[in-house]
Formats: C-alpha cells, sequence, structure tokens
C-alpha cells in the first residue's frame, strides 16, 4: 500500500509540475473550520477558562520554563517565541530538510540540552508545540515556499490531489471541491489547518495535524503514514500555504 501510494503521489507530483494538476482553491477564499462549528463549540474554543487545550499550553509552558539537562527553553528564548509557528515548516538551511516545529523542538533538545528527541506522537513534545503554536494566535501563516521549499511544497501538494485507499478519494475532493456540504451529520469544511495542534472532541484529546491527517487516510481507508512523516511534513508545508492569511487558532476545538 505505501508503494503504491508513493507511486501515485509521484505521478501526481510530476503532473503538478507540468502544470496539469486541477487547480488550488484560491488562498483568499479560504475559510477557517471554524465557521462550520455550532455557537457553543465556537464559545469552547474562544474561552481561554474553558478551551480544554489550554491544558497542553500550560503544560508547554511549564515544560518551556523548567531545566532539562543543560538548560531550559527560556533560557536561549526568553520571548517565548512570539510569532515563530507561522513560519513553520521550513527548510533548514544547515541540513536543507523541511522541518516543522517539532523538529526545532527535537533539534534544541539535542543541540541544547544534551537530551534525547521526543517521539512524534509524545505528550511532552504536543505540549511545547501547542505552548510555542499559542504565541502566534491571531497572526497569520507565513510560510515560504521559494528555493528548496518549493520541491517539497509540491510534494505535499501532490499528497493533496492524489487518490488513496479504498474509497479512492483525494483530499482536495472533500475539502475543495465539497466544503460546506453534508456529510452525514458534519458539514465538510476546507480542511484548512488553523486550529491544530489542538483539542478534537472526538479524540477526547488533545493532538497534531498529523494525526488529524492520520484520521482522514484512515478514513479513506488508506494506512495512515507515522507521525512525522515526511509526506506529512511536505503536506503540512502546502496546507498552510493554502491556509493563506487566516490566523493561527491553535489551540483550537474541532468535533
Amino acid at each position: 500500500m505505501r508503494l503504491i501510494t508513493a507511486l501515485l503521489a509521484t505521478m501526481a507530483m510530476q503532473l503538478a509540475l507540468a502544470g496539469d494538476a486541477p487547480a488550488d482553491l484560491p488562498r483568499d477564499a479560504a475559510i477557517s473550520g471554524l465557521a462550520f462549528l455550532t455557537e457553543e463549540t465556537k464559545a469552547l474554543q474562544h474561552d481561554d477558562f474553558a478551551n480544554p487545550g489550554l491544558l497542553w499550553v500550560d503544560r508547554g509552558r511549564a515544560l518551556f520554563n523548567q531545566k532539562a539537562g543543560k538548560a531550559s527553553c527560556r533560557s536561549c528564548h526568553a520571548d517565548e517565541l512570539a510569532g515563530v509557528f507561522v513560519r513553520y515548516p521550513a527548510v533548514e538551511a544547515s541540513s536543507g530538510q523541511l522541518i516543522t516545529v517539532n523538529d526545532r523542538i527535537n533539534r534544541c533538545r539535542s543541540r541544547q540540552q544534551g537530551l534525547p528527541p521526543l517521539a512524534p506522537a509524545a505528550d511532552e513534545l504536543l505540549a511545547l508545540s501547542m505552548f510555542v503554536a499559542a504565541q502566534s494566535r491571531g497572526e497569520p501563516y507565513a510560510v515560504s515556499i521559494d528555493g528548496n521549499a518549493r520541491l517539497h511544497f509540491e510534494r505535499g501538494r501532490a499528497y493533496f490531489f492524489t487518490r488513496r485507499g479504498q474509497l479512492n478519494l483525494a483530499c482536495h475532493q472533500c475539502h475543495d471541491q465539497n466544503w460546506g456540504k453534508k456529510l452525514r451529520g458534519d458539514t465538510i469544511s476546507q480542511g484548512q489547518p488553523t486550529a491544530f495542534p489542538g483539542y478534537r472532541m472526538e479524540w477526547q484529546s488533545a493532538g497534531s495535524l498529523h494525526r488529524r491527517i492520520q484520521d482522514c487516510d484512515a478514513g479513506v481507508r488508506a494506512q495512515p503514514l507515522q507521525q512525522g512523516a515526511d509526506e506529512y511534513k511536505a503536506l503540512e508545508l502546502y496546507l498552510a500555504w493554502r491556509a493563506g492569511s487566516l490566523p493561527v487558532e491553535s489551540p483550537g476545538v474541532r468535533r
């Protein structure tokens, strides 16, 4: 299944580079998933005393301030990284790799604190990333897709437009072609990433954007990739670009 998915993604990327792929949703037409929620859920997201995602933000703040290994995060980042989240994923100049906020946290752990990296799905990593993301609440995404980032962007775009799973569906068929329509009791959103990392009621927990993508892959009966997979990082870059000027909502609340 993974081999087939990789081959299809490669074919779709070649079409994208040739200019034959379906058109992107206009970035100036981007609508947050918040618009499709009930008034009660919207109120829950906006209430910093009731939003359950703030529990992870508070834990992340404690981890950020706590000395671990050689130093605390705050010993280097006194300004709490305001505005940093909106620039990720980004290509790291020293390695040429596309890295996410989670990757940056783990690099700091290894290089500055002398600690082993946290697993992609570790709750400590989720808490730290939610704390970092919360510093950018209200700011629009500002990822770069120029230079070395372009190939990663095209790879993520190819993933979005590639049919997969037993249902043979691509992300764009739901989130570009059918947003606003009903799927059982839910309204299909545009699949914007603005709420994540955030809290999802179905999970009764917080989770990363990669965890949400895993659920979509499982929903079309495809084999989900691991959180932190290169394909998911590339898709995260494409989604952050696709969000246009939408502001970060993390920690958002979703159904």
